[in-house]
């Protein structure tokens, strides 16, 4: 079952995800299992939502390749993250 993946991170900066991204190397690579990604900043910080095919795959992406990016990098704090069951998943095949 898909699921929806939130990510509220406080302490990260557009800069850091520019540089996780070229650590882990997720658009060059594709992590198994991700379906649809978008990430911006607001006014509580780094924000991230995910598509995944499951619970299961997230956590793989994230224990296997996304943490030790991160220690690489050296982003401060602990993100806030919900998974929650997806209704629909939908996509037009445009990008922005």
């Amino acid at each position: 079952m898909a699921v929806v993946m939130r990510m509220s991170w406080p302490e990260a900066s557009a800069r850091q995800y520019d540089q996780l991204k070229e650590v882990v190397g997720w658009e060059e690579n594709p992590a198994t299992g991700g379906l649809f990604h978008v990430a911006f900043v607001d006014e509580g910080g780094f924000k991230v939502v995910d598509v995944w095919e499951s619970p299961e795959h997230f956590q793989s992406f994230v224990d296997d390749r996304l943490m030790p990016g991160v220690a690489q990098v050296g982003i401060a704090g602990e993100p806030q993250v919900t998974i929650t069951p997806a209704h629909a998943v939908w996509n037009s095949g445009r990008s922005a």
